[in-house]
């Protein structure tokens, strides 16, 4: 492995790119933004092994309408680029939504945006690599990003109280391809969704301290609550999630815990735990020559697991990395995920990762 890893040191290569606001006219703004991250993995664990290298390029677009009046929008994609070429399937969009912000009264838009459960998520998703890994999955109801969202948000409460900040958010349903009221977006099973509703708020204190909290509550869909076997069948999703952080100069500090019910997807093939509880710490320090270590400790414990008997850890590891920043635009990493799972009949049933893994990379970020 040794060997292995020097020979990736000095092979990783990172191609240049800058930012550019392409058009401001007249009230209209249009810019880029995105980042090249060149990485390699090296694990016992295939899907975790080997080439991870990817680009992600966006639109950011915003009109004056009247004073008090913009509109705006924001497209992005991920284009890998660890695949040969003329493979399907290496691309795809992560946001694309459009909206109107008023002033005091706050933001509303529509489309494919972030989940409000990830309002929280997105405060220990600091690490150079799985951070946020519990129960913030993408295209699971609200907890990540997700299709079909309509989403208001207003920062200090109409100007009435400096540091709370609210959203309330609608999910449309996004269903399967049999049954009644199928959608023109279908989907596999565990991506599925019904109609649902989330709320965040958060209180940012004027001393670095920050506190928050999440509430999501959908239908699922026929075929989820049909399904059998390793699915729960319950006729809704939920989820709550509490956190906090705290920022003082280099230091950043961040818990989190979450309870998930008939919602969070494990393992390989189609698996959905009845309830999950999940625990993620994370702790940095930047330091001023541009050096940030880290560490994390990310658990999540699915209950009452339909056809597994019982309790079992779905994920559970410690986290080590670092970051060098050359400037604000070029880091290289390193990072040493200890994996604390054990194979035993459920991993190996549900085919969960017990391996460690190491990844080395460098991320040029406009």
């Amino acid at each position: 492995m040794f060997k292995k890893l020097a020979l990736l040191l000095s092979s990783l290569m990172i191609v240049p790119a800058s930012a550019v606001e392409i058009y401001n006219k007249n009230g209209n703004r249009l810019g880029v933004y995105g980042k090249i991250q060149a990485s390699h993995l090296i694990s016992d664990y295939a899907n975790e092994n080997g080439d991870n290298t990817y680009v992600r390029f966006g639109l950011r677009g915003e009109t004056q309408i009247s004073p008090q009046l913009t509109g705006y929008g924001n497209f992005q994609m991920q284009f890998q680029a660890n695949k040969y070429e003329g493979e399907d399937k290496h691309s795809w969009t992560r946001l694309a939504f459009a909206g109107l912000n008023y002033s005091s009264l706050g933001s509303l838009d529509y489309g494919r945006n972030w989940g409000v459960m990830y309002d929280l998520g997105a405060w220990t998703d600091v690490l150079p690599e799985f951070g946020a890994a519990t129960i913030f999955h993408t295209d699971t109801y609200m907890a990540q990003r997700a299709t079909n969202l309509t989403t208001w948000r207003n920062r200090d409460f109409f100007g009435l109280v400096d540091g709370l900040n609210v959203a309330l958010q609608y999910q449309g349903k996004n269903s399967g391809t049999e049954g009644e009221n199928t959608t023109n977006n279908s989907r596999i099973l565990q991506k599925q969704n019904g109609d649902g509703y989330g709320m965040s708020m958060t209180y940012d204190f004027d001393f670095g301290l920050s506190l928050g909290g999440v509430y999501t509550h959908a239908n699922r869909t026929g075929e989820q609550r049909h399904y059998g076997n390793h699915v729960a069948s319950g006729p809704y999703a939920e989820a709550f999630v509490v956190s906090a952080k705290y920022r003082l100069e280099g230091l950043y500090l961040a818990a989190l815990y979450g309870e998930t019910s008939n919602m969070t997807v494990f393992g390989s093939g189609v698996n959905i735990a009845n309830k999950v509880q999940a625990t993620e710490l994370v702790a940095k320090y930047r330091f001023s020559n541009g050096f940030e270590p880290s560490i994390g400790y990310l658990q999540s414990k699915g209950k009452d697991l339909s056809g597994y008997h019982g309790d079992h850890d779905l994920l559970q590891f410690i986290n080590l990395g670092a970051m060098y920043y050359f400037n604000d635009t070029l880091a290289a990493y390193a990072n040493y995920k200890i994996n604390l799972l054990d194979r035993d009949n459920f991993t190996t049933a549900t085919r969960l990762n017990t391996d460690d893994t190491i990844v080395f990379g460098f991320v040029y970020q406009l």
